[in-house]
This record gives C-alpha cells, structure tokens and sequence, in this order.
C-alpha cells in the first residue's frame, strides 16, 4: 500500500512461554521474560554505551498514558562522570553501598499537568504516577532482554535529588534507577550478597479478584 514501508518482524519469540525459570515459580504460563527479570545489587562497574542507554529509553518512551501525556522524564548519569558521584551522593548510605558500582543512575520523574487536545488550559492528571511505573517497566524490561539489570530504589533524600537534577516543584520525583550487568554475588557486603537472589510473589488469587475486592 502506498505510504507504507516495510519492516523486518522476528517471528521467533526468544523467551518462551514457561511456570518455572530462575528459581521462581508462576501461578500461570507466562514469558520468561517476565521471571527473568529481577532487580540485582552486584554490578560489574563496566561502562554502559550511550546508544545503549537510549534504547533504553526509547523502550519507556512507548508505554501508555492517559490522553498520551506521558508524563515520565528521565535524568541519568554514567559512571566516571561528575555527575555520577553527585547522584551517588543523594542515595541513602545502604543503596550507596551497592550502587556505585552501577553502571548509570537514572532519577525517574513524572509531570502531572499537561495539555489536553482541545483544551487551552493545563490538566492535572490523576494517573501520572501510574502511566510513568509503565513506562519505567517497558525500561527494565528491555534492559533485561539486551542483558542489563536494573535496581529499582525509593531510598534517597528527594530534595537534594531536586537540587541536583534541577527538578521544578511540578515534577515528582519517582524513584532512582541503578543499571549495570550483574557482577558475583561475593563483591557485595555480606548482609547484601545473601539476598542477592530473585525473590518471589504472592499467589495470583491474593492480588487478582473477578468482581470485589476480597
């Protein structure tokens, strides 16, 4: 049809469908994707390619969001940059223990107001919090299928975070992100390497209810 280019589909899904993988165990067949993934404090310290990191984003930039606001941002900092050790400087003492070997930080932020189609005035989206989890989802999930792990934290001083990001007060500051490839176990704190396994999920009929909540 003319307009339309063509593209090239792998039909063939790397991660198939399986309930045991990685030690854990799903209620109902999913993909291994999904009990791949898990969050990691052991990283190797290697540097992460910039291309790398913008597929990353890439990746977050397509998740959904009400009206199509998209209301995530994403600051980062690679490792050996000036800006690493001031985003290191922000974690909480127990999160600085494992993420300075990280690869790259990223502070994860959402906007709440935007504009509408139609409309001339702002709107405060109630699901910004929300849509932006998505998209911070869609961002582990392709990390993990190009072999990156990512750490998820809400450990950290969020002021001195706005400080240093330049975050306005309309901005919410989500969570930090540590990226980085999985190192052994044995380079982290004792305290830290003997949880440094996937853990597990509460049964699906605690979490999904047909009806009312029970």
């Amino acid at each position: 049809m003319k307009g339309l280019s063509t593209v090239t589909v792998q039909t063939v899904d790397p991660h198939p469908i399986a309930i045991e993988h990685n030690g854990r165990h799903a209620d109902h067949p999913v993909s291994l994707l999904f009990l791949g993934r898990w969050s990691p404090r052991a990283f190797t310290a290697e540097p992460i390619p910039q291309e790398t990191l913008l597929t990353l984003f890439e990746a977050a930039r397509w998740a959904p969001s009400a009206f199509n606001s998209q209301p995530w941002r994403f600051v980062y900092a690679r490792r050996d940059t000036p800006a690493f050790e001031a985003f290191l400087s922000f974690l909480i003492p127990y999160n600085q223990a494992w993420a300075k070997s990280a690869s790259a930080l990223v502070v994860v932020l959402s906007k709440a107001a935007f504009l509408q189609p139609g409309k001339s005035e702002p709107t405060i989206s109630g699901s910004a919090s929300f849509d932006t989890g998505a998209a911070w989802a869609s961002l582990a999930l392709q990390a993990y299928k190009l072999g990156w792990a990512t750490h998820g934290m809400t450990g950290f001083d969020k002021d001195a975070a706005r400080r240093v990001v330049k975050a306005p007060e309309e901005y919410r500051l989500e969570a930090v992100v540590a990226i980085g490839k999985r190192a052994d176990p044995a380079t982290l704190p004792p305290q830290l390497a003997e949880r440094e396994t996937p853990n597990g999920r509460r049964p699906l009929n605690e979490t999904a209810f047909e009806g009312e909540l029970r």
